[in-house]
């Protein structure tokens, strides 16, 4: 059975918030429901993000939000896959199967150039997934950060 996503309204904001906040404090954050609402009714809000949500046994179960960006040097725009996550009681269903499939079809139609992603290099499980759906590392460049 193929798994229904759906693209994500301002009015889904609630609903997303505690999925959010699971999917922070897996990152080692702290539990905070309201800034995770808060954060994800922003980017609603905004037009900032697109995310694509999956529902297992008719509740909201899984998200991927999608942030837009774009290539100077390909003169094109891009979307890189900052999250993804399914409740664990909801896995091993083909959420987040679906959920990359979406994001990748979503990311197509808008004209996208690519699709990019990121994850911790001790994350095995999501690289597993990543890499069977077709998606390939890239060493090309050497990615820095400035703190502020």
């Amino acid at each position: 059975m193929k798994t229904p996503i759906t693209r994500a309204t301002s009015d889904d904001a609630d609903a997303i918030a505690p999925l959010f906040d699971l999917y922070r404090r897996f990152y080692g954050q702290p539990a905070d429901l309201a800034r995770a609402r808060a954060f994800i009714g922003e980017r609603l809000a905004r037009g900032e993000s697109v995310i694509l949500v999956a529902r297992h046994d008719g509740e909201l179960a899984g998200f991927t939000q999608l942030f837009p960006s774009f290539s100077s040097v390909s003169a094109g725009r891009t979307w890189v896959l900052n999250d993804l996550f399914v409740h664990p009681h909801a896995r091993r269903h083909g959420l987040a199967r679906a959920l990359l499939a979406a994001a990748a079809e979503f990311a197509r139609t808008d004209g996208a150039l690519r699709l990019e992603l990121e994850t911790d290099h001790d994350n095995h499980h999501a690289q597993a997934l990543y890499r069977a759906m077709g998606w390939e590392p890239f060493d090309g460049t050497l990615r820095f950060r400035l703190g502020l």
